[in-house]
């Protein structure tokens, strides 16, 4: 990754993040016909527009708290709970969003959960469920031991980032069979490369690139927190002492 400083790449991927979400809104806007809450196909869209939104950008947002250089002075505590709702957050608006999905699917008798993109979104979703309430669990109520935090930790930020690949990996899936079956009976094939399929796969590789580019941030040692063994970075949220 390029020498960068950690707040002007901030700035950057916050852009990113917001030309995918202005690309995926502007796909099912321009193409897909808009939006609805009446079970039509118009309810679909809500669904790659949400999990963009939720399970790409705010989550990689959540992902990155702890790089901000202000997380690093001062009490944990209020960078935890902004690490904890940013998540909550994008868990909600994943929510929503196979709420729409399986809306249309049952208003239009559609089979729910049959294809690979649909067994890789749920469980990414149901995986980022169970990351959140341990998170929560862990690091933010009182019961946890301080050595059972230290034991967790890793396994936390193993599976942030695994999820985030997921995450990733279930947009770009999705993406294309959308495509795959919007332009089968359309005017123009999707091998033929229409201009809405042009702008769709530019989607898909912003995506990706946001994903890299997050992944890499949490991987770059010198713009990790450092991890002092103080009181405060095993505080609990809610604890006699605050």
């Amino acid at each position: 990754m390029l020498d960068l400083p950690f707040l002007p790449f901030c700035v950057l991927l916050g852009g990113l993040g917001f030309v995918c979400v202005a690309f995926v809104s502007a796909w099912c806007q321009h193409w897909r016909g808009g939006f609805a809450l009446d079970g039509s196909a118009r309810t679909f869209n809500w669904h790659p527009v949400l999990m963009v939104t939720g399970m790409v950008v705010l989550y990689g947002a959540a992902a990155l708290v702890y790089r901000l250089p202000t997380a690093w002075r001062g009490p944990k505590l209020p960078w935890k709970v902004l690490h904890t709702a940013l998540a909550l957050a994008a868990f909600s608006l994943a929510v929503l969003g196979l709420a729409a999905v399986f809306r249309f699917h049952n208003d239009h008798g559609t089979p729910n959960m049959y294809s690979l993109h649909s067994w890789l979104g749920l469980a990414t979703v149901l995986l980022f469920s169970c990351q959140w309430l341990a998170g929560f669990c862990a690091f933010l109520l009182p019961w946890a031991p301080a050595w059972l935090r230290a034991l967790y930790k890793p396994v936390h930020v193993f599976f942030g980032s695994t999820i985030l690949m997921l995450s990733v990996a279930s947009c770009v899936s999705g993406i294309n069979e959308k495509l795959f079956f919007s332009l089968k009976n359309g005017t123009t094939e999707y091998k033929l490369l229409p201009a809405e399929a042009v702008f769709a796969n530019t989607l898909g590789l912003l995506i990706l690139l946001f994903g890299v580019l997050v992944l890499g941030a949490l991987a770059r040692p010198s713009w990790k927190r450092p991890d002092a063994d103080s009181p405060d970075s095993c505080q609990p949220l809610l604890t006699a002492e605050r």
